[in-house]
């Protein structure tokens, strides 16, 4: 079974399963990219506050694909917010990473103490209108931030990059998202390596004869969730992609639900993350 891909809001597909390269340095990013484009990735995420972009875009020349065959997401940093600011940043970004265009830009978190987002929002819109993002998002975003960028604007999100695993599934926001036809990408996917322990995703491994990091990615997938685990050693970057060749059943999928909890938050609430 081939890598798997979803649409988004303006007909751009997007590879369901990337990598994330959050905490890899910039001088082993190159590796981390290039090991999983040959080993069949074609998302690559990262984000200018990473300070990798430079060993990402290296990365991606020496793997050597062409360039529309790759889907690269960076992100907006929170000290660069604000119009001029954020088109400012996306520049910094373009050159550090070595690319005439990207194919997603995230404004990173809401910021809302900052009063910013909105501006940023129309500094993205403008980086769509000249194409020289394919599509526009944001991360971290609660429902209310998305709510006043769409209300402002009338250009809806394509992709919220939120903090989702089995432990901590946001339900009702992925609601709101499917609703207003935003697509839900997770960070920390894993749950930061916790559930690689948890006894039923153990259980469930061996039922499938699979690891458990497989049994969490493949779960993402069936959610028609977009997913970007993280890692920088090459026997584990193509084990994480290694998961287009089994399903989950629906007793794995009622009991892995039955995980969830808000109390399982592993990162800071975005209404009162102040970076």
């Amino acid at each position: 079974m081939p890598q798997t891909f979803l649409t988004l809001n303006n007909g751009v597909r997007i590879p369901q399963l990337g990598l994330g390269t959050w905490q890899t340095p910039v001088d082993v990013a190159a590796d981390a990219v290039r090991n999983a484009l040959q080993d069949g990735y074609r998302l690559i995420d990262t984000a200018a506050i990473y300070e990798n972009e430079t060993g990402v875009g290296q990365g991606l020349r020496e793997a050597a694909l062409p360039r529309d065959q790759v889907f690269v997401t960076t992100k907006l940093w929170n000290s660069e917010q604000g119009y001029d600011s954020a088109l400012r940043a996306f520049d910094a970004s373009l050159k550090r990473l070595q690319l005439d265009y990207v194919d997603l830009y995230l404004i990173h978190w809401p910021a809302p103490k900052q009063e910013r987002y909105a501006g940023s929002w129309k500094a993205l819109v403008r980086l769509l209108e000249e194409k020289r993002a394919r599509a526009i998002g944001v991360s971290n975003f609660e429902r209310a931030h998305l709510e006043r960028i769409i209300q402002e604007t009338g250009v809806t999100p394509a992709v919220n990059q939120i903090e989702l695993h089995p432990d901590f599934q946001q339900q009702a926001l992925v609601a709101f998202h499917a609703k207003h036809g935003i697509l839900t990408q997770s960070w920390s996917p894993l749950g930061q390596g916790a559930l690689l322990k948890n006894a039923l995703i153990l259980a469930i491994a061996q039922k499938h004869k699979k690891t458990p990091a497989q049994i969490v990615i493949r779960w993402h997938l069936e959610q028609q969730l977009l997913v970007i685990p993280k890692s920088i050693h090459a026997p584990r970057i193509r084990e994480n992609f290694a998961v287009f060749d089994f399903t989950l059943d629906a007793d794995d999928l009622a009991r892995i639900k039955a995980l969830d909890a808000p109390e399982n938050r592993i990162g800071p609430h975005p209404d009162t993350a102040d970076f």
